[in-house]
């Protein structure tokens, strides 16, 4: 592997370990306040459960982007690519400010939602240029598919 790949493997994986990071720190209050007394449905994860789950998404999500990266922006499909990854990125931030830090359910769905559409194109453009790193993105669009019926859920109950 290039040193220049290996490198922006790493900082994509730092990105997205960052944005997981910054995430935490904006809803941790109402994490242990607001969330525990809302009324959840049957298929509510543990809350422990979460953090391990994120870690893996957020590493996963920057070996994919770097190596999509890594093929060149100069590319066209790349460049296409990695801006729908940033802002599939950008709307993962903006989620849970708006459900945990703002305690608005409802805009945390269209956020979602919206999320989860980013996510599926991102998908599209990323096996145009990497099919490996496409693959790298099913467990994100897997989890990111079930985070939005849990929060359509939450929304209906409360």
């Amino acid at each position: 592997m290039k040193r220049s790949r290996i490198t922006r493997i790493i900082i994509s994986i730092l990105i997205c370990l960052l944005v997981g990071m910054l995430s935490g720190f904006v809803t941790r209050s109402s994490v242990t306040e607001w969330y525990p007394t809302l009324e959840k449905p049957f298929f509510t994860p543990p809350n422990w459960l979460f953090a391990p789950v994120w870690t893996f998404l957020y590493i996963s999500m920057g070996i994919a982007a770097g190596i999509v990266w890594a093929r060149g922006f100069y590319h066209k499909w790349v460049q296409t690519a990695m801006y729908h990854f940033v802002f599939q990125l950008i709307f993962n931030a903006f989620w849970p400010v708006v459900f945990f830090g703002f305690k608005k359910p409802f805009l945390g769905l269209l956020v979602i939602l919206t999320l989860f559409i980013l996510l599926i194109f991102t998908y599209k453009w990323f096996k145009i240029v990497s099919k490996p790193a496409a693959y790298l993105l099913i467990p994100y669009l897997i989890w990111i598919g079930y985070a939005t019926a849990l929060n359509f859920e939450i929304w209906r109950l409360n």
